[in-house]
């Protein structure tokens, strides 16, 4: 019985607690949850400290029922019900968000609803803002104890990269507070593990913070917590994280802020996406790596500067600024050190570091007055209205009084406007501008700018410096071949850019044909085209080969190019080339010339069987001399390149876009850099092929996959990102097998391989999912159609770390199901993914027929 009342007391003590009544229960039975604050209805009193409560100073507690908050003005148990009644505040007197610790959802983390976009956006919100001088004061000495919180991201429970908050306005301000989107990190409370929330998935989604348009933003002693995309405060102005901490993985932090005494832990090895203007400065910070091998700052374009930054890593081998810096791009660091070791960063391309030891520079950024190091945020963040968050302008005006340095105008940003171009000698010529920044992106024009050419350059190009500080450039160059120049700027602080010229030798009018093109009989399969030009120059004329419908030349295809300034003078015929006439187009040119007009020549006879020499059975296309245009009808031997958006991707709201190229060849990016292959140009690049023939059995496809993606996940999301291969395919009606690579929510470093049926363009799976690490350069795939049976093989071929059991995430793929034959023959890519660093290189391309 005493047993039975002590239950039913302990139960009714929870209820209430779970109610939040009563503050004071709370204050009792969790001690630390309250620290030193207390409750009086009308005001709070928080560290001894009273705080009255009224239009500009709302009390909010998420302990507080709704009956509670009902009885008291100006108190909320809710950020989102207290952003229904905010007041614009000032400089001098801000709009105040007093904050109890507690964890505060925006958005209801058990509403199954997925969150869209408004119409005619991009971007779903959890809560949208607009106030002027909006502070988020956290009632807690630790972070941790105040949480704003939501957990949707992109394909996980939202569509579009989801963005906790989006807040509008000038000098919104943070401190002692968590921004957290636990979409793909646990939730972990201890001030009261029942808010303990696990994350919604492993797989790391995109899963942002907050939006910000305003100027003069501040966080202090904040923690932004995330992986991919984090977003603390993107889009703000002149912003200053003092003491704050950040969790992240690539395209994740503020790109033009300053970052004091802050701790960072990086999970991926670009944080920065790109940065802005004068670009984003680390001050007296720690950095915590967990990447492998490299880690970088920047994915894209943009400065960055480090001053007293120690990075600590387990297994780092290099730290660089970005994976291949721009000729023209200028970083400055001073005492960065790695796991305690100094470190010069980008070694590799030492080039694009400038070490601020001993310069002038320095002053901009830390200064040491008194036998103390002060870090000049004053300098930094001013602008033109002398905002000094840091409170630290009289020390700044001291020093700079006391030593004659100057201390509170110093820029830290020199451009050079263009940063590329193209000049012919003897007919262009080139005025340099350049322009000098404080921090902020507000122009400086008292700083004098030097120019300076180093000697190997000198005979390609001359400089005229002009009173205005311009330069002006005159090519001057008597080589054969365009060259590269670069042109550098400097100031006497210590402050560099540069930009880099092509300088090209006087053109001169293309050569005329001495012998007009014209295409020699078939020899052992292949058709050769001569002509003669006047000229002493190699040849590189442009040349385009076409199949035709009769012996006028009438309804071209283009199905071979010369690329890379080799002239293609001769072709191998293929049995699609069976019954077509074949042309040839040849615009002169050398390297001292621009493409001439074209010529064409027609080959008058139709092209026959007898004239093939190529096995008909196999087909390795030579992909860096194969057509890469917009080539949409659909017949056989003719490779078929457009850009089509499937029907099981159109959730997501995208189009194809046909008015360019679907495809190019050339050189892909990030992971697939230094390569040469087929890569998408457009999103939805569709490539299909039909050979010749009427039935056909078995079949099978090899290449080489190389995705820009390097760790694992092969596309830029899980937005129904696919790349299918099309096997035993009619590729008119999209009939036949296919095997999809598709990003899932389930990991961010590994595909899905699976096995899909074709039944007029609608792709359904017939076999389980094989999820892999292996779709990252160099990926070897197999497709093969043999004995009603469609079979699978994929590995890499080089050396990677991954961290999954072999059981959960495979190296090796192999896979196969039974399919009921067909006679078709046709072989499809179809890629839905983004392009450029979301794209595939396709190179070794083979295919067969048995």
């Amino acid at each position: 019985m005493f047993l039975n009342k002590l239950s039913k007391v302990l139960l009714l003590s929870l209820v209430l607690f779970q109610c939040h009544f009563l503050p004071v229960f709370a204050q009792q039975h969790k001690g630390d949850l309250y620290e030193d604050l207390e409750f009086k209805g009308s005001h709070i009193i928080y560290k001894g400290e009273v705080i009255k409560l009224g239009p500009q100073a709302f009390f909010i507690d998420g302990q507080l029922s709704n009956k509670e908050v009902s009885k008291h003005n100006y108190v909320y148990n809710s950020i989102n019900e207290a952003s229904k009644h905010l007041a614009n505040g000032t400089e001098a007197s801000p709009m105040v968000l007093y904050i109890a610790p507690w964890v505060y959802w925006v958005d209801n983390p058990d509403d199954p609803e997925i969150r869209l976009p408004k119409e005619n956006e991009n971007t779903p919100f959890g809560l949208e803002i607009t106030c002027e001088w909006l502070k988020f004061q956290g009632l807690t000495n630790n972070p941790e104890n105040v949480i704003i919180a939501c957990n949707r991201g992109q394909t996980m429970g939202a569509k579009g990269n989801f963005t906790m908050l989006n807040i509008k306005g000038d000098g919104t301000c943070a401190e002692n507070i968590t921004f957290g989107n636990y979409c793909n990190i646990d939730l972990v409370y201890p001030l009261n593990p029942e808010l303990n929330r696990e994350k919604r998935g492993s797989a790391i989604v995109q899963a942002q913070l907050i939006f910000s348009n305003g100027d003069k933003v501040l966080a202090r002693n904040t923690r932004f917590i995330s992986r991919l995309n984090l977003g603390p405060f993107w889009g703000s102005k002149r912003t200053l994280f003092e003491r704050c901490h950040f969790e992240s993985t690539d395209d994740a932090l503020n790109g033009s802020a300053v970052y004091l005494n802050c701790t960072f832990g990086i999970y991926s090895s670009k944080p920065f996406g790109g940065t802005r203007g004068t670009g984003a400065v680390f001050l007296n910070s720690d950095i915590e790596s967990f990447c492998r091998d490299n880690q970088y700052f920047v994915k894209g374009h943009g400065p960055v500067t480090t001053v007293d930054t120690r990075f600590s890593a387990k297994d780092l081998n290099y730290i660089g600024w970005r994976d291949i810096p721009d000729t023209e791009a200028r970083y400055y660091q001073y005492n960065v050190s790695l796991n305690t070791n100094p470190i010069f960063i980008g070694k590799d391309d030492a080039f694009a570091t400038v070490d601020m030891t001993n310069k002038n520079i320095l002053n901009a950024y830390r200064f040491e007055y008194k036998n103390k190091v002060v870090y000049n945020t004053y300098n930094l963040l001013r602008g033109h209205d002398d905002w000094d968050p840091m409170g630290i302008k009289n020390i700044v005006v001291e020093a700079e009084k006391a030593t004659g340095n100057n201390y509170t105008n110093v820029p830290t940003l020199l451009t050079i406007s263009p940063t590329q171009k193209t000049l012919e000698t003897g007919k262009d010529n080139l005025l340099l501008k350049p322009t000098v920044h404080r921090f902020g992106n507000f122009e400086f024009q008292e700083e004098k700018v030097f120019w300076d050419l180093a000697s190997e350059y000198k005979s390609l190009v001359k400089l005229e410096v002009k009173e205005d500080g311009t330069c002006l450039v005159i090519p001057t160059s008597n080589n054969n071949e365009t060259k590269q120049v670069v042109i550098t700027a400097y100031t006497d602080s210590g402050l560099e850019s540069a930009c880099v010229l092509y300088i090209a030798p006087s053109f001169i009018d293309p050569p005329s044909f001495t012998k007009l093109p014209e295409i020699s009989k078939p020899k052992d399969g292949v058709l050769q085209l001569n002509y003669v030009l006047d000229m002493s120059f190699e040849d590189q004329s442009l040349i385009t080969w076409y199949r035709c419908n009769d012996a006028q030349g009438n309804h071209p295809i283009e199905i071979a190019v010369s690329r890379f300034n080799k002239p293609l003078k001769t072709y191998e015929l293929s049995t699609g080339d069976i019954g077509y006439y074949i042309m040839a187009s040849v615009s002169p040119k050398h390297v001292r010339c621009d493409a001439g007009l074209a010529k064409t020549t027609l080959f008058k006879k139709v092209i026959s069987a007898k004239d093939i020499k190529k096995s008909a059975n196999i087909l390795i296309p030579n992909l860096e001399n194969m057509s890469a245009k917009y080539q949409p009808e659909v017949l056989s031997g003719f490779w078929v390149l457009d850009s089509y958006a499937p029907l099981d991707t159109q959730e997501f709201n995208w189009e194809s876009d046909n008015s360019r190229d679907p495809w190019y060849y050339g050189e892909g990016v990030n992971g697939a850099a230094n390569n040469l292959g087929f890569v998408q140009n457009t999103k939805g690049a569709r490539m299909r092929y039909t050979p010749v023939g009427k039935a056909f059995g078995a079949m099978k496809i090899s290449f080489t996959a190389i995705p820009s993606k390097t760790a694992g996940q092969g596309f830029s999301s899980a937005r129904a990102q696919y790349m299918d291969v099309g096997i035993k395919m009619d590729i008119k009606q999209m009939n036949g097998y296919a095997l999809r690579l598709i990003r899932t929510t389930k990991y961010s470093d590994a595909t899905d391989f699976v096995l899909m049926k074709y039944e007029n363009g609608n792709a359904t799976p017939i076999s389980e999912p094989v999820s892999t690490s292996c779709y990252r350069p160099n990926c070897k795939i197999t497709v093969e159609l043999k004995n009603n049976k469609l079979i699978v093989h994929a590995e890499n071929t080089e050396e990677y770390f991954t961290e999954h059991d072999n059981s959960e995430v495979v190296k090796v793929v192999d896979i196969q199901a039974e399919v009921t034959p067909n006679n078709y023959g046709g072989l499809s890519f179809q890629h839905t993914g983004t392009v450029g660093s979301g794209a595939t290189l396709i190179k070794d391309l083979k295919i067969e027929w048995f």
